[in-house]
This record gives C-alpha cells, structure tokens and sequence, in this order.
C-alpha cells in the first residue's frame, strides 16, 4: 500500500513536534505544509528537513490537491473548527490538535461533519499514549487498587508572557479558559482511568494576583469537580498562571490501594511495605514542551487505523468530543454559578 501523504497545517510552535514525529511513523510521510507565511521550499527544508515538500499559502488550494491524504492542523485554536469540516468535507482524514473548538456550537459542527463524512479523524490528547497514563491505567484495568471512588488529574503549567503563544493564548477568543489551554489533557487522563459516563459538573474559578498573568482575558485557574454515574467522585484542576515547573499530578483511590504520581500501593500485592509507596519505573509527563509529548505512537495508530480501515484507538473525534462536551459543561457552571448536568450540554 502506498504511502499516507502528510500535509502540515500552521507552521507555529507544534508543528515542529507533528514533523519530527511524522519523520518515525511507518507508511505515510510528511509531503506538504501550509501556512500564511509564505515561506520557500528551500526555508522549509532547511528548518525541518522536510526535502521536496509542497509548500501552499492557501488551505483551500491544499485541500483541493488530489496527493494529499492526510491534514494535521496546527493553527490557532479558533481556526479549528472551518479547517476541520473543510477538510472533512474535502475527504481528507484530519489530525486537529486541541481545543477542536473554543464552544460547543463549533464543537457539535465538526462533529456532525465527521458523522456525515467517511474519514478517521484523531485529536491531540496525546497523553493518553503516554507511557505513565498506560502504566497507570494498566495499574487500575488488572484491579491492583481494586475498585475506584475518587481520582484527580490536575495540570500546573505557568504560562505568561515568556511564551510565544502568550498574546493570543491569554484572549478568550485564543487560549478559551484555563481547561481549554492545557487542562484538557489532565481532564482527558481522568475520564480515561475513570472509563464511567459524567453526570454532573461544579466548577471554580479565580486568577493570580502576580503581574505577569494580568493579560489573562478568563480565570486562568479553575478547580472542576465531577460526579460520574456510577457514583465515583473526581477532581481536575487547571492552572496556568501558577509560578512553579510544569506538574501532571495523578491521585487515584481503590478498594485494594492507591496510586500517587508514578507511585502505587497495593494490599493485593504481598511483601510491599505498607510504610512506603513503590515507585513506578516510567516516562513522567513532566514537560510542558511539545518536543517532549507523545505524539509518536499516537500518530502510528492513527496510520494504522487509517491504513487497516479500523476505528482510531484512544482519541478519536468521539471520544475527544465528549471530553469538550464535560468542558463546556464546567464553563456553564462558572457561568451560572451552579451544577450543570451533562443533560444540559447538547450530546
């Protein structure tokens, strides 16, 4: 079978991370990019490596090109949603980095294009095929903790004027909130381990006092609590004004033990001291650096499942729609000063 022809949308900050890690997956490989830049072949080449590449200023011209299979978009958050359905619409299969959308309307569009069209759409939780999530969760499916009632996943990252991305992340209209910028993934990890529907979200919100995040256009803190349906009880929070390192914190109690981090207990396991924790040997999710995510095996089973015909595993559109649906439900919450039930957020 032929190779999976890769287009490169947006040439910014994650794009570098999408090539690199394109340049290692087996049957496709990166022929065009895209961007408003404008830049040469030649400049393309020289800062990616990228040899005999494509090179367009106009998406819908890109979208008309026959050879491309495939658009990994990485532009800004509020372009999402039109380059996703155009492409979908256009029969390409789309790779659409998070927030698929900054609202629900936007989010339900993409969906029911998706629904409508025939190709495999994949979405940028990578972190699910971290090594410490599927350690973790592997931990928690063979029943070593026994059965969950609490977890919590909370994402630290201080993001300011240090960062490129500041000037439109820090806008509503950009960055979105607190869970949109980078929260999601922690969210995402949760529901994951959970593997229960949502029933009901509460959320708070409040902002750093320290010069630096005064740009921030929303809380650029927020402390969701979730209520799943089968009674378990979780807590995500997101900050992005916090002035630390960067900090993916798990915390998840069993029936039989707990995990803390990279670290587990268990009173199913014999012989483990039950004064401290055993360490868990893996790749932390330790960097806010795109560089550094996961994005490799993601984008092999996103070939894979391209290339055999099957459904793309862990973070499809489907999955990563009903993740923004929770997120969106938190937004309502701070908004009416309440619980939102997931009934209230269009499915």
């Amino acid at each position: 079978m032929q190779e999976l022809r890769i287009a490169i949308v947006g040439l910014g900050w994650v794009a570098g991370a999408h090539i690199e890690a394109f340049k290692t997956v087996r049957g496709a490989s990166v022929t065009a990019v895209c961007s408003q830049r404008n830049p040469s072949a030649e400049s393309v080449e020289a800062h990616y490596g990228l040899k005999g590449v494509k090179v367009y200023s106009d998406y819908r011209a890109l979208l008309a090109d026959p050879e491309i299979d495939v658009v990994s978009i990485c532009t800004a958050n509020q372009l999402h949603p039109e380059q996703a359905i155009a492409a979908i619409q256009a029969g390409k299969h789309v790779y659409l980095e998070k927030p698929i959308a900054l609202n629900i309307k936007d989010a339900q569009r993409i969906h029911q294009a998706w629904k409508a069209g025939k190709v495999q759409v994949c979405v940028g939780f990578e972190c699910r095929f971290s090594q410490q999530l599927t350690l973790l969760k592997s931990v928690i499916d063979k029943g070593l903790i026994g059965e969950l009632h609490y977890g919590e996943a909370d994402y630290y990252h201080g993001i300011g004027p240090w960062y490129g991305q500041f000037p439109w992340s820090c806008r509503k209209d950009g960055g979105g909130s607190a869970l949109l910028s980078g929260g999601c993934h922690a969210l995402d990890a949760l529901l994951l381990a959970m593997n229960s529907p949502v029933e009901e979200v509460t959320c708070y919100a409040g902002k750093s006092r320290a010069e630096c995040f005064k740009e921030y256009e929303f809380p650029p803190c927020s402390v969701s609590i979730l209520k799943f349906r089968d009674g378990k009880i979780g807590k995500v929070t997101a900050s992005v004004d916090c002035i630390q390192p960067y900090y993916f914190h798990f915390q998840f109690l069993g029936s039989k033990g707990s995990i803390l981090d990279n670290k587990f207990y268990s009173s199913e396991l014999p012989g483990l001291s039950k004064q401290k924790w055993t360490t868990l040997e893996t790749i932390l999710l330790d960097s806010g650096d795109v560089v550094d995510h996961p994005y490799q095996p993601q984008f092999q089973a996103f070939i894979d499942s391209i290339r055999q015909q099957t459904p793309m595993p862990l973070t499809s559109l489907e999955e990563a729609y009903q993740t923004h649906r929770i997120i969106f439900a938190t937004e309502k919450s701070l908004e009416c000063a309440r619980p939102v039930k997931m009934s209230e957020i269009p499915d």
